[in-house]
């Protein structure tokens, strides 16, 4: 299609498997044009970096697919952060329900490809195999090492953001996962993942960040932490900030809420002007605005969620994490896994 229409192309907007944002994004940035791809930005680590230096290098307006990032509970939930409505968060738990893993046998067989499928297409950059019908359509893909993230990459690098954006962390020092042995094509349907980050104006100096993904909350609820008063129920999805002067839950859709509820006693409500997440990007290409998540914060958002998935090869082992150098200290074995092997196709 660019190389069809070239100068009639303005912008692109890319929603195809992970495996295939970067190619595709890459294409698009390298003709010039202004890209907005959906999340996680890249299937891979070093993909994101090389996004984000190329899109200030071109100077093109960029967005990454976390719409929520612009919604009102999101925006409201960094704000009364930096207020200190809570205090210095001590902890962050973040959590989803969803289960974009795969721990079964391989699988096996090949179909016919449909008529209306071109499956080299389809693979990219991706190494050949057969098609087999079920598998990667419509979201069997997210499963799959080579396609997908897993849970992280679909619901990850949303729940994060408002964490990661309230809280101004930046790239972590550290990561540790608790998940089945990797089989070397399926992501671990259950995981819980602890990072490490230096501690900044929001957080304590002894804070911790926590995830897991595939069973839902209920699989911590004996965390005192995370317990609800009158037998409140934690939404599906979402984080929990736990502060020095209380706690604030924020549902992945929602506004938060706070225990004790008290602590609305000293809350001012924002005045927050209405956010349209694809808008702002359309109106940075016309230079009337700035995007709310382009690749200069998507990309780190995105090494986070990569890193993590890295982390699920080697469960039980803390990878220690250099970012300016973008290399695993402890572990050399995890860091071919940061770079993707590319098909010529």
């Amino acid at each position: 299609m660019l190389a069809e229409l070239g100068d009639k192309v303005d912008a692109v907007s890319i929603s195809t498997p992970d495996h295939t944002h970067c190619p595709a994004t890459l294409a698009a940035m390298n003709l010039g044009k202004h890209v907005y791809t959906q999340k996680p930005l890249t299937h891979k680590l070093s993909e994101a970096r090389h996004l984000t230096q190329l899109a200030e290098e071109k100077n093109l307006m960029t967005q990454m697919g976390i719409q929520v990032h612009a919604s009102l509970g999101y925006r409201m939930t960094r704000q009364f952060v930096r207020e200190g409505l809570i205090g210095k968060v001590k902890r962050v738990y973040v959590w989803s329900h969803k289960n974009w893993g795969y721990d079964c046998s391989p699988y096996t067989g090949e179909d016919q490809v449909p008529e209306n499928l071109d499956w080299n297409l389809w693979l990219g950059t991706a190494q050949e195999r057969p098609y087999v019908n079920g598998v990667s359509h419509p979201g069997g893909w997210r499963k799959m090492v080579e396609f997908g993230c897993g849970t992280l990459g679909d619901m990850g690098i949303h729940i994060f953001d408002a964490p990661v954006k309230a809280l101004d962390l930046k790239d972590p020092i550290r990561v540790e996962e608790e998940c089945r042995e990797s089989n070397g094509f399926g992501h671990p349907e259950q995981n819980m993942m602890r990072y490490g980050f230096r501690p900044t104006d929001f957080t304590t100096d002894d804070f911790t960040f926590t995830w897991w993904d595939g069973g839902g909350a209920s699989r911590y609820g004996e965390n005192a932490d995370l317990i609800l008063p009158d037998d409140g129920q934690l939404p599906k999805q979402g984080a929990m900030f736990l502060g020095e002067g209380g706690r604030m839950l924020l549902p992945h859709v929602g506004r938060p809420r706070f225990y004790p509820r008290s602590i609305l006693e000293n809350a001012v409500k924002p005045e927050l002007e209405p956010n349209d997440h694809y808008l702002k990007w359309l109106n940075a290409i016309e230079g009337k605005e700035e995007t709310l998540a382009g690749f200069d914060y998507a990309g780190p958002l995105s090494e986070l969620l990569c890193l993590g998935v890295v982390a699920g090869n080697f469960p039980g082992k803390r990878l220690e994490w250099d970012a300016p150098k973008m290399e695993v200290t402890n572990l050399p074995a995890a860091n071919p896994m940061l770079i993707g092997a590319y098909r010529e196709f």
